[in-house]
């Protein structure tokens, strides 16, 4: 195996921290072209799509990216905005205010970075830029809070195998899950009340998370089993009772059987069994996007109307809310403890004081930086 090329070594040099909130990932733009090179990235993901490569090609190549690619750019179109794809603008966004809130707690010597699973900034092109400004610790924070074998785990598969190519590599941590961290679930809460004080509230509250396919349940993963919890936390900070909320799954894809109940026809039943104002949150996603934007938003509003219902209110993802924020850098901070990120100016001073002395000392011994 051949090694990548390091960057020029700078004796001396102090090791930096950084934090990289990691997202699904998003086409560049709404064309058919683009979609389909996301969708292509995407969906040849092993963790992804459990089918052998020789079965599962020729639908990908035949079938899949020739006709839905056309309609996915249509339906991402319909929630593009001027800043571009709303998931990626919303984690840039959440990226930014992490690192300033990061920063007004005392970690100074931190940076942090936003990198997409699929799409741009991938995984390795911001690994690298960050090697090259000298980081030397990195925590990866997912943005997903529920653990997934299709998901958390894609995330540290792109990170490993990054390293595995890397000869000089830094010290790693990696964020598993959050379904349950008290600053999450107290942000839902916040965020249901605020819609609720805004906009009266609906008869029932559901919750409507992505799906999986129901074998990798049955086979140990755990992201079911987090959902369900999360919902169970939610609907004990929010004082609710069995009966006023419903826990369901969207996103399905293809005839497989995936994790029940279907949150589509679920709104369709609701609706005709008299349900007139139902509230719907996806607390699974962290960034509104075209799973929450379009197919919740858009679609299964159409489905609740059409079926009898009156008022159908979607309660936007956390995005940039503060509360969110804030759990964010709990999460983060909990995971970095003994990294050298809150320094005084004293000790600050200490450390390039001592890496002057060694730079001094490399440069007697022949060291050309």
């Amino acid at each position: 195996m051949s090694f990548a090329k390091e960057p020029s070594f700078k004796h001396g040099a102090v090791g930096r921290t950084a934090v990289v909130l990691v997202n699904l990932g998003t086409p560049d733009e709404p064309t058919s072209g683009a979609v389909r090179r996301y969708l292509k990235e995407f969906l040849s993901d092993p963790r992804v799509v459990e089918i052998p490569k020789a079965v599962w090609a020729p639908i990908l190549y035949g079938i899949i990216l020739p006709f839905r690619s056309k309609q996915s750019a249509q339906k991402y179109a319909s929630i593009w905005s001027r800043e571009g794809s709303p998931l990626k603008v919303h984690t840039q966004a959440q990226a930014m205010l992490l690192r300033g809130l990061l920063g007004e707690r005392g970690h100074s010597e931190l940076t942090v970075a936003m990198a997409m699973r699929y799409g741009s900034p991938s995984i390795p092109e911001v690994l690298d830029r960050l090697k090259a400004e000298g980081h030397e610790r990195i925590l990866i924070l997912p943005a997903y809070p529920q653990y997934s074998g299709t998901t958390t785990a894609s995330v540290n598969d792109a990170v490993f195998d990054h390293y595995r190519k890397v000869r000089n590599q830094p010290e790693l941590r990696f964020v598993r899950n959050y379904h349950d961290h008290d600053g999450y679930i107290d942000a839902l809460k916040k965020s249901v009340l605020a819609h609720w004080e805004s906009n009266g509230r609906g008869e029932k509250l559901l919750m409507s998370f992505h799906g999986v396919p129901k074998r990798t349940l049955t086979l140990g993963d755990p992201y079911h089993c987090e959902c369900m919890k999360t919902a169970r936390l939610l609907a004990e900070k929010l004082k609710l009772r069995e009966d006023q909320y419903l826990v369901t799954f969207q996103s399905r894809f293809g005839k497989a059987e995936w994790l029940q109940p279907y949150t589509a026809p679920t709104v369709a039943q609701l609706a005709k069994d008299g349900v007139r104002r139902l509230d719907v949150i996806c607390p699974g996603f962290s960034s509104d996007c075209l799973e929450t934007l379009e197919e919740i938003a858009m679609e299964v509003r159409h489905d609740f109307m059409a079926n009898g219902g009156k008022e159908f209110n979607y309660i936007p993802c956390l995005n940039e809310q503060p509360a969110w924020i804030a759990a964010l850098a709990e999460i983060a901070e909990q995971h970095m403890i003994g990294w050298p990120t809150m320094l005084t100016p004293s000790q600050r001073e200490l450390r390039k004081k001592d890496a002057e002395t060694a730079r001094l000392a490399a440069q007697k011994l022949g060291a050309q930086q």
